[in-house]
């Protein structure tokens, strides 16, 4: 036997009898998405790709401006937590994502699959014009039906992938036994189709291939515009799901481990570190600290969390390790239950008819009774079947619902466009539909009418050495309160004092040592101050008596105008806050809002949503938080800020894209106009029909006059939509 080697390669016999040595496998890279509520503009992804890309875990990190989401591929070693502290370290806050459950929102091809459906079916339409232009000019006998045959297969195949949407809509309408707007557009291509090939056959005059494929081209126009303005929506409870966290460390018989949050059970030992979100409901057994509920309840403050205090999922870990014993896990943790609030409250939004669809509710059986009519008068008349099912055809072709299939995504798209310049993304199909009905508004406060961060505001009663003091210790802690006061104690030029042996105690404040004596900073209970006053941070030096530091929510630009103009125009204005009586009070007083409600829980602002609703009154929600999702989602219409997690703004119809809230009314405004507008387009469709009908009837509409009539009614309709910019 003789062994062929390839060319220029060398072996030796030893390496060809010993077998090679299995292939170790490789570590596959892992996946980490997170959320960054924070970032605003092209800079902030500029920075945030240079910071992770310059961790030495990292491979490679891509940020999503629109999702506020970066997506990160990093080696088998590196987690979120090591990421998250980078992102915090530049001024960007994170939070970490469960790539898995947001894999079924990252890949949506329809707005592709539209546009190429678009292209070709306009490619296919301009030449079979052309071609019947040269029959429209005279061309006859041999050459017209050479033309026909050219455009039939130009048409045929273009139309069988372009008018696929269609087809499959048509199908999944009446396999139920139900019309939609699908319906006589199908019924329309196809008769024109037949009807086309049928004459072109027996050597006929006209042929409705143009005519097939333009219906179809503008169809598909509306298509894409309506779902340009659409493209941005997913599901909220999806979202939800992926800011569960996806691991948690797992304390047993005095060992960590870190697993998958799916594996946690009833009464495992979880250990939560400073930083960290609660993984699941659960009771505090071992620490001490404070607890961030802002994106849950609204709360502005940190709440005082010691042994046997119940912890909710998503809470965040502020000061001290905890260990929590596990009380609820998986699909019975809070967070879970508010993910299932909100799909119970879209399910409920996705009960509103749209003004397109109550006209294709009146708009399919009529087209259809019409055309069958004419068929049958037409064929009781000529008694010719040919004739009367070329007029039926004609009926369906110039009554196909291309203006109106354009009424409502070209108003949509105009107004969209004019909300966007002002800084409101509108995501929904419906939102300014919606927005025009709206008669009550109802605000949250924390994050949304305030920037949702506590900033001090007595820096100029307190001595220097207070304030040197003051700054030492705010520091060396990650309280908000502290940030806040270290941030004015910068700005105003303050230099920290020369404190000793700082230490930080979780739920309490911070300590240390001036010149031998004990200076404090934190809770009132722990330092001597007045209790009950929640905004207060106090510090006390040596044996003299504690000072208070005041800190207050500061409004969001624009939320005086904002309330003003919508209580301008007659709507009521109620304010909704998970946050305390006291807090709600003074903020409702500096809006002048008569009608509020402080310390509602998720599930008391979607009833209290839902209640109004039932009432008869439509509501426009602004929120913010986690806390909101179930009630953006319950709202008629609902609108979130850019700043917004991401759950909250995926449950919205409308993003805010700037920190200013006063574009909000003036978008009420566009969608009152936008609406008239869209009723106007039905108008001009309604005119167009009755003025087009009967040529079609009496057996009058060529080709020709089929193509004019659908391309002067959508352009029509089209420009009346830009009236709008």
């Amino acid at each position: 036997m003789t062994a062929h080697l390839s060319s220029g390669t060398a072996a030796c016999p030893g390496c060809i009898a010993t077998p090679p040595e299995p292939a170790r496998p490789i570590p596959e890279d892992v996946q980490i998405a997170l959320s960054l509520p924070g970032i605003h503009c092209s800079a902030c992804i500029a920075t945030v790709e240079r910071e992770l890309n310059a961790h030495p875990g990292v491979e490679d990190a891509r940020v999503n401006l629109t999702l506020k989401r970066a997506m990160i591929k990093a080696v088998p070693e590196t987690s979120a937590a090591d990421l998250i502290p980078v992102l915090e370290g530049v001024g960007f806050e994170a939070h970490e994502l469960d790539p898995g459950a947001l894999a079924a929102t990252q890949t949506n091809k329809a707005g592709r699959d539209l546009l190429m459906r678009l292209a070709v079916a306009g490619f296919a339409s301009m030449n079979v014009m052309l071609l019947s232009v040269s029959v429209w000019s005279g061309a006859s006998d041999a050459t017209r039906d050479m033309f026909h045959w050219i455009s039939a297969a130009i048409a045929l195949p273009a139309i069988a992938f372009s008018a696929q949407p269609f087809f499959a809509n048509a199908w999944s309408a009446l396999r139920v036994r139900r019309l939609n707007m699908d319906v006589p557009i199908v019924l329309a291509i196809l008769l024109a189709l037949i009807t086309s090939l049928w004459e072109t056959a027996l050597s006929g005059e006209h042929a409705y291939f143009d005519a097939a494929l333009t219906l179809t081209f503008f169809l598909l126009a509306g298509r894409y515009l309506d779902y340009r303005t659409r493209a941005a929506a997913r599901s909220a409870a999806e979202e939800l799901t992926a800011l569960e966290v996806p691991r948690a460390i797992r304390v047993m018989d005095g060992v960590e481990k870190e697993v998958a949050v799916a594996t946690l059970n009833l009464g495992d030992l979880i250990l939560v570190r400073p930083g960290g979100r609660m993984p699941v409901d659960g009771q505090i057994v071992s620490g001490r600290s404070e607890l961030d509920r802002s994106l849950l309840t609204g709360e502005t403050l940190p709440v005082f969390a010691e042994i046997g205090h119940s912890v909710s999922a998503g809470e965040v870990n502020l000061t001290g390790p905890l260990t929590i014993r596990a009380t609820a896990v998986g699909e019975d943790t809070s967070l879970h239950r508010m993910a299932d609030l909100v799909a119970i409250a879209e399910s409920g939004r996705s009960r509103y008819t749209s003004l397109a669809d109550k006209a294709a509710k009146l708009y399919a059986p009529g087209v259809h009774i019409l055309s069958a009519l004419s068929f049958v008068g037409w064929l009781i008349y000529s008694g010719d079947l040919r004739t009367a099912l070329n007029i039926a055809a004609a009926v369906l072709i110039i009554t196909c619902p291309c203006a109106l299939g354009l009424a409502v995504p070209a108003v949509t798209t105009a107004a969209s466009g004019r909300l966007f310049r002002k800084g409101m993304l509108i995501k929904h199909a419906t939102a300014l539909e919606r927005l025009s009905e709206v008669d009550t508004v109802v605000f949250d406060k924390t994050g949304t009418l305030t920037s949702g961060t506590p900033e001090l505001t007595n820096l100029g009663a307190h001595s220097r050495e207070d304030l040197e003091v003051a700054l030492a210790l705010a520091e060396a802690s990650a309280h908000p309160l502290s940030a806040a006061l270290a941030k004015a104690a910068r700005a105003a030029g303050v230099k920290p004092a020369d404190l000793r042996e700082i230490t930080e105690i979780p739920g309490y404040g911070t300590e240390g040592e001036l010149h031998g004596q004990r200076v404090r900073l934190g809770r009132a209970a722990w330092v001597g101050g007045e209790q009950g006053v929640e905004t207060f941070a106090w510090l006390a030096i040596g044996d003299k008596a504690p000072v208070a530091f005041q800190f207050s929510d500061a409004l969001r630009q624009g939320a005086v105008d904002a309330v003003r103009a919508f209580r301008s125009t007659g709507k009521d204005v109620i304010l909704i806050s998970g946050d305390s009586q006291g807090a709600v009070r003074i903020m409702a007083d500096r809006l002048g809002i008569e009608t509020w409600m402080a310390e509602a829980l998720p599930q008391d602002k979607a009833q209290r949503i839902q209640e109004l609703g039932s009432h008869g009154h439509r509501v426009l929600m602004v929120g913010d938080g986690l806390n909101d999702t179930a009630a953006l989602a319950a709202a008629h219409v609902s609108i979130s800020p850019a700043s917004a997690l991401d759950a909250a703004r995926v449950a919205s119809d409308i993003v805010l894209l700037g920190n200013d809230l006063s574009p909000i009314a003036d978008a009420c405004d566009t969608a009152v106009k936008a609406t008239r507008r869209i009723r106007e387009n039905f108008r001009i469709a309604t005119v167009y029909n009755v003025i087009a009908v009967p040529l079609a009837v009496a057996g009058l509409a060529t080709p020709l006059i089929a193509a004019l009539a659908m391309s002067t009614s959508s352009i029509t309709v089209s420009l009346n939509a830009l009236r709008l910019r």
